[in-house]
């Protein structure tokens, strides 16, 4: 009797501490989310148990209880048993490590036989935490395999709940965002990062298309897992409909790209090269051969200096002299190798146009250096631009040609000089009822 009574109050103060956090008027019983929790008060409690206090006591109370249900053996586990297998722990702390475990139900004494026993619901506690540190998140750049998982599991047993499909929903409209966001901020390295996540979680997608079907085939389940699968399917329709999005601002982003010069290399290249650098300030060593001196000028000088300045200006404009002429610079063979260059390579392309089979644009970029090559992929976002095509010139009659590319995510080794390997494009004429008509654009 004593024992009950003791129960009761702490049950009571529970309750009014519990109390304490809700609004005057409303008591926690009647909220059914709270109902929930406190139903599965013996797994917290379990929870609470191992994960209480800092994170070295939790990994020795973990690391005792994976020891002990590994054994597969036995189920009771005499204390000499306990040291020889834990024998590496200081018996002082495997001792109190073991007092916290029993006194909260996570294993049990056996008087009659005096040996321990791992509990059902350390069990349980144990087997849902393996599952989250199997997981791969080297693997999983979505990081949804664990979520994904769940569901699955419990589909498989016939035991799915709303609240994990909203766990699962929840995850792709979190990448669904986070996507858009990459897209909009318009920085090729996010765009880059962005869809190789994207891929991966493309893959879980896949997989979790068969059990979602499952799901809205199931006719056990209730409205609410009918609705939760269904936006699901929705979440995941938009996530896969994303691809154009990321190729489109792939290409914007290819089409502004700035060039130096004939070198090939392009600001991305710098930047990337940059964002390889351990110590960016390691670059200056020995970029400077003398100190730079600073200049020291005092306000009056300042003022002495602006004064001549605007007077000399005030004289020239009353006086009504105009500036003497000269002669303007003439700059010999004004990028006239880029011309020829792109002459040739319009002649080339004006040929295609009357082929019929698609050809490999690698064929069509090499055998030339790196530089030419590079010079000769940018021009080939300018084919099908219409504003491009409105213009005169070579590269309005480049973006007139009935051709069409298209480049494929992979890559393909090429034997050219200072060129490895090439990404797979094609590059074919146009059907004749989409052929652009030159006279409209010209």
């Amino acid at each position: 009797m004593q024992n009950f009574s003791d129960d009761v109050h702490t049950q009571s103060a529970d309750d009014f501490a519990l109390q304490t956090f809700f609004k005057t008027g409303i008591s926690p019983d009647d909220i059914s989310a709270v109902y929930s929790l406190k139903r599965a008060q013996p797994v917290l409690q379990a929870f609470t148990a191992i994960f209480h206090g800092g994170f070295n006591g939790v990994l020795l109370r973990l690391l005792v209880l994976r020891e002990l249900a590994s054994d597969t053996a036995t189920t009771a586990f005499s204390r000499a048993d306990i040291n020889a297998r834990l024998g590496y722990l200081d018996p002082d702390a495997l001792e109190t490590v073991l007092t916290r475990l029993r006194s909260t139900g996570l294993i049990s004494w056996d008087n009659s036989q005096s040996v321990y026993r791992i509990t059902p619901n350390a069990r349980n506690v144990l087997a849902a935490t393996e599952s989250l540190l199997g997981t791969d998140e080297n693997a999983d750049a979505a990081e949804m395999s664990f979520v994904l998982t769940q569901v699955a599991g419990a589909q498989a047993v016939g035991g799915v709940s709303v609240e994990q499909l909203h766990h699962l929903l929840g995850r792709l409209l979190e990448l669904t965002e986070e996507f858009s966001d990459a897209i909009a901020s318009g920085s090729e390295f996010q765009l880059r990062s962005a869809q190789q996540k994207w891929h991966s979680a493309c893959d879980w997608v896949e997989k979790g298309s068969q059990i979602i079907h499952a799901i809205t085939h199931d006719e056990r389940a209730d409205a609410a897992t009918h609705k939760a699968a269904q936006a699901i399917g929705r979440a995941q329709s938009h996530l896969l409909n994303m691809q154009g999005m990321f190729s489109r601002a792939l290409n914007q982003i290819e089409r502004q790209r700035v060039h130096l010069g004939q070198s090939g290399l392009s600001t991305t290249d710098i930047k990337t090269w940059l964002l390889q650098k351990d110590d960016l300030a390691s670059l200056a060593d020995d970029a400077l051969s003398h100190p730079v001196t600073p200049l020291f000028i005092t306000p009056s000088e300042m003022i002495d200096v602006a004064e001549s300045e605007l007077l000399s200006h005030r004289v020239s404009a009353v006086s009504g002299a105009l500036p003497a002429g000269e002669n303007a610079v003439a700059l010999a063979g004004d990028d006239s190798d880029a011309l020829h260059e792109l002459d040739h390579w319009l002649g080339m392309l004006q040929g295609l146009s009357q082929n019929e089979q698609p050809q490999l644009v690698a064929d069509l970029l090499t055998p030339v250096n790196f530089a030419v090559a590079s010079y000769r992929a940018s021009m080939l976002p300018l084919i099908g631009d219409p504003n491009e095509s409105a213009l005169q010139g070579a590269t309005g009659t480049l973006a007139r040609l009935p051709l069409q590319w298209q480049i494929h995510d992979k890559m393909k080794k090429v034997q050219a000089q200072d060129i490895a390997s090439m990404s797979v494009a094609t590059i074919a004429r146009l059907p004749s009822e989409t052929t652009p008509n030159s006279d409209s654009t010209s």
